[in-house]
């Protein structure tokens, strides 16, 4: 049976920073360029009936990078909108405006909550998952989209995607078991 597979960017200054990074395009660092060739190794094996990657270049990048071909650009695969939040860590936000804040619960002033966040992943799922008969889908985006992608799959809310962890430049698979949708693989590294 098909599966859709996640793949998040290489690293940026901002993702090693820790800083939340939505609207604004940062490129891959030399770093996140190597990781990005390093999962065109990994797919290899892997022939995708489409491709479809959020609007960001280091989403755009990464995909070209590990060889995939891009068959569609999607703006509700781009990151959470952060609002205020943008350019800036968790650590700075409990320390200058909110102790207690969770992107999970809270959402962001000035950007996008978490069921507008759902919403959008909804709709790519649904793309995807009609795809799914010609063959793979490939999902090229970023950290927190991607979280919410894999907690909607599973049936949970958006906040769900709080409970999985996702590094840069790593895969992760969605599948069925049983009829049933199923997290095959999360947060592969190499």
């Amino acid at each position: 049976m098909a599966e859709i597979v996640l793949v998040r960017h290489g690293q940026t200054e901002w993702s090693a920073s820790g800083q939340h990074t939505s609207y604004s395009d940062i490129e891959l660092t030399p770093t996140g360029e190597r990781q990005a060739a390093e999962l065109g190794a990994r797919l290899e094996d892997r022939a995708f009936a489409a491709v479809i990657s959020s609007p960001r270049e280091r989403a755009v990048r990464t995909a070209e990078l590990a060889g995939l071909r891009i068959t569609e650009i999607d703006d509700d695969l781009a990151e959470w909108n952060y609002g205020r939040y943008e350019g800036i860590t968790s650590k700075e936000i409990h320390e200058r405006y909110d102790p207690t804040w969770s992107l999970w619960t809270d959402g962001a002033p000035e950007g996008e909550t978490p069921p507008q966040v759902g919403a959008r992943v909804d709709r790519v799922l649904a793309k995807a998952a009609k795809l799914l008969d010609q063959g793979d889908v490939a999902l090229v985006g970023h950290g927190h989209t991607l979280r919410v992608v894999g907690a909607r799959w599973i049936g949970l809310g958006p906040e769900g995607g709080g409970l999985l962890k996702l590094d840069t430049a790593t895969i992760s698979v969605l599948g069925f078991e049983h009829g049933t949708r199923v997290i095959l693989q999360w947060n592969s590294g190499r």
